[in-house]
C-alpha cells in the first residue's frame, strides 16, 4: 500500500513526497480512512508509529475545502515540545496547500501568538494552560472548529490537565469531529473518550509492545551504584545518541550536571527550562552536539529524534505500559535500538510487570567494576536473576578508558545549575 491508495488531494501528496513518505505505518493505515470519511477516532498506538500524520494528513483533506484564515481544527497536546513538532509536522505536510497553523505554549510571549491567529491560521496547536489563558482574554474563540485532536492525551492526564479540557471542550461546537489519541489508555482517559466521543473507531496497532527492533537488557545494581554504572557504560559502548530516564526533574538536572564534569557532552531537559534552553538542548541532542539527553517522562514527551540509539532507564518506570513509550524512543524506522535499564530490588515487582508485557525476560548483564568519584574501585554487586535471585558467580571484566567519552565537558549549562 502507498499513499496515494488515500487518494489525497495532489497538494497534500506532494507534501507527503516532500516528507520521503512512501509507505504508511500500521497507524497510518488503519486510521486515515475513517478520519476521511468523518468518523470519530480513539486510537492507541506507542510512540513512534507515525500517528502524527495519520491525523495530520486527514485533517488537512478536510479542511482544503471550506474557508480559510478562521480557526477550524483545535489539536491539544501536553507539552511545549510536542505542540512545537506537531506544527513544524503540519508546515512541512502543508507546504503546498496554503493552510497555516501556530503552535500555542506558555514558556513565550502572548502577542505574536495572537497576532498570528488574528492574522489568519486554520489550525492552532495548543497546550491547554496557554490555550485557556488566550480564551479567557478573548483573544480568539473556538465557535468555527469543525475538528478537535487530544494528542497525547494519557500524558494529559499525568500533568493534571483533564479539567481544563474539559473547559476547553465547553466552548467548541458540539457538532464537530473528534480524535483522541494515546499511548496507554488508563481508565480516566477511557471516560474520557466515551464523554466526547460519538460512536468511535477505535484503532490499536500493538500499543502495549515495544517495537521488535529494540533489544532490551538489565543490571540490578544498587541505587547508589547507578552512577557509576552509567558512567562506565557511557565510557565502554558505542552509543551515538542516548536518552536517559529519571523519575524527578531534580535528579535528571544533577545527573546531567554529574555527566557533564565527568567529560560526557550531556544536557539535561526538564520541566524549570525556559523554552529558549529547551529548545537549545533539544536542537544540540537532534545535532549532535550532545550526545546524551536526560529527561523525565513529562519533559521527554514531544521528543522526535530518529537517530536515538540507547534509551537508558536510569529509573525504572512507574508502569509497564511507561517502559514500552520510554524504550519506543529507539529503534525507529527498522533501525536497531537498545534498551538499558537499572533496577534495585525494590523495583523486582515492577520488572515482573514489565517482563510479562514484553512476554519475555529482559536479558540480564552483569555488572562491570564499577569505579568511585575518588577513582577507586568500588566493590562488585552480584548481578542477580529477579526470577530465582541466584547471585552470578562470573568473575567481573575489567574496563577500558572511554571510547565515547567526550574531550570536554559540554560548554551550555541549560538549567543543570550548580550543587548549592
Amino acid at each position: 500500500m502507498s499513499f496515494k491508495d488515500f487518494q489525497l488531494h495532489q497538494k497534500i501528496n506532494a507534501g507527503v513526497a516532500a516528507c520521503g513518505y512512501t509507505i504508511p505505518t500500521p497507524i497510518q493505515k488503519e486510521a486515515i480512512p475513517p478520519v476521511l470519511a468523518g468518523r470519530d477516532i480513539l486510537g492507541l498506538a506507542q510512540t513512534g508509529t507515525g500517528k502524527t500524520a495519520a491525523f495530520v494528513l486527514p485533517l488537512l483533506q478536510h479542511l482544503l475545502k471550506g474557508p480559510r484564515k478562521k480557526v477550524r481544527a483545535l489539536i491539544v497536546a501536553p507539552t511545549r515540545e510536542l505542540a512545537e513538532q506537531i506544527h513544524e509536522n503540519i508546515g512541512q505536510m502543508a507546504q503546498h496547500t496554503g493552510l497555516r497553523s501556530v503552535a500555542v505554549y506558555g514558556g513565550v510571549g502572548k502577542q505574536p501568538q495572537i497576532k498570528t491567529i488574528r492574522d489568519g491560521v486554520e489550525i492552532v496547536v495548543a497546550c491547554p494552560g496557554r490555550l485557556l489563558d488566550l480564551l479567557n482574554d478573548k483573544a480568539f474563540n473556538l465557535r468555527a472548529v469543525e475538528v478537535l485532536i487530544l494528542d497525547e492525551a494519557d500524558h494529559m492526564f499525568d500533568k493534571g490537565f483533564l479539567p481544563d479540557i474539559r473547559r476547553i471542550i465547553k466552548q467548541l461546537p458540539r457538532d464537530r469531529q473528534t480524535l483522541v489519541f494515546s499511548a496507554t489508555m488508563p481508565r480516566e482517559i477511557r471516560h474520557l473518550a466515551e464523554d466526547i466521543l460519538r460512536n468511535p473507531v477505535t484503532v490499536q496497532i500493538n500499543h502495549t509492545l515495544p517495537a521488535p527492533t529494540i533489544s532490551h537488557a538489565l543490571f540490578q545494581v544498587s541505587k547508589t551504584k547507578k552512577t557509576a554504572l552509567l558512567k562506565n557504560i557511557l565510557t565502554e559502548r558505542e552509543m551515538a545518541s542516548t536518552l536517559v530516564f529519571t523519575r524527578t526533574k531534580h535528579k535528571a538536572k544533577s545527573l546531567a550536571l554529574q555527566l557533564q564534569k565527568a567529560g560526557f557532552s550531556a544536557v539535561a531537559i526538564q520541566g524549570n527550562l525556559s523554552q529558549s534552553k529547551r529548545q537549545q538542548a533539544m536542537d544540540g541532542f537532534r545535532d549532535g552536539t550532545f550526545k546524551i539527553l536526560v529527561a523525565t517522562d513529562i519533559a521527554a514527551r514531544g521528543i522526535d529524534v530518529s537517530g536515538i540509539t540507547h534509551v537508558i532507564n536510569f529509573d525504572v518506570p512507574d508502569t509497564a505500559e511507561t517502559y514500552t513509550h520510554r524504550t519506543g524512543r529507539t529503534g525507529r524506522a527498522t533501525r536497531n535500538g537498545h534498551a538499558l535499564t537499572f533496577a534495585s530490588h525494590d523495583d523486582n515487582k515492577m520488572i515482573s510487570l514489565i517482563e510479562r508485557n514484553l512476554g519475555k525476560k529482559l536479558a540480564r548483564e552483569r555488572l562491570p567494576v564499577l569505579v568511585n568519584e575518588a577513582g577507586g574501585h568500588v566493590s562488585e554487586e552480584k548481578s542477580e536473576s529477579f526470577s530465582r535471585g541466584i547471585p552470578s558467580r562470573k568473575k567481573p571484566s575489567t574496563t577500558g578508558r572511554g571510547k565515547n567519552r567526550s574531550s570536554k565537558a559540554a560548554s551550555f549549562d541549560f538549567g543543570v545549575g550548580r550543587r548549592q
